[in-house]
């Protein structure tokens, strides 16, 4: 219940929060993935990933950028004995961002979390349903809405349960801020 409480209080001060400390957005692009580990290979699957964007301001430099994306990944197979892996995630990195150069750009780096959607491997190379990875990144403002994104995802879990392999995926991204 004390919990609850709190969670209506921080809720009910958001709106009171100064427009320049928060900023929301929506973003989309290429994920260019693959599966590194054992029993796989593969070359490089080209995907998609697009979600939303919450930008927390705590200092001059300093931001804490939470998302949550649809993210599709795998990797190519070079057999004709096997369809090509892929797996869908709902991801949530959280990423702190340091503003190098004044409000243009930025060098981000933290945890994500993903959870699998789906596949469409299960028989030969079923996924695991949870992912975790470290992303890092540069991210740039073109203008005060409009930004761009490179990042990569080094998964540090088993992506699958039939072999070890983690995940790896380089993400190109554009984004919206509102």
């Amino acid at each position: 219940m004390k919990k609850a409480i709190g969670l209506l209080f921080l809720l009910m001060s958001i709106p009171t929060v100064n427009a320049q400390m928060v900023k929301f957005g929506l973003k989309a692009g290429a994920n260019f993935s693959n599966l590194e580990g054992d029993n796989v290979e593969g070359s490089t699957y080209t995907s998609f990933h697009f979600g939303a964007v919450l930008e927390l301001k705590l200092l001059e430099n300093l931001s804490v950028q939470p998302e949550l994306l649809y993210s599709s990944q795998g990797t190519k197979v070079n057999s004709a004995a096997f369809d090509d892996i892929n797996y869908n995630y709902i991801t949530v990195p959280v990423l702190a961002k340091f503003y190098l150069t004044g409000k243009k750009l930025s060098l981000e780096a933290g945890p994500q979390f993903s959870f699998l959607v789906n596949e469409n491997v299960e028989d030969q190379f079923e996924g695991e349903t949870f992912d975790f990875g470290l992303a890092a990144g540069l991210g740039y403002n073109i203008t005060d809405h409009v930004f761009v994104q490179a990042r990569y995802v080094a998964g540090l879990t088993e992506a699958s349960k039939n072999a070890e392999v983690t995940n790896r995926v380089m993400q190109v991204s554009l984004g919206y801020r509102f």
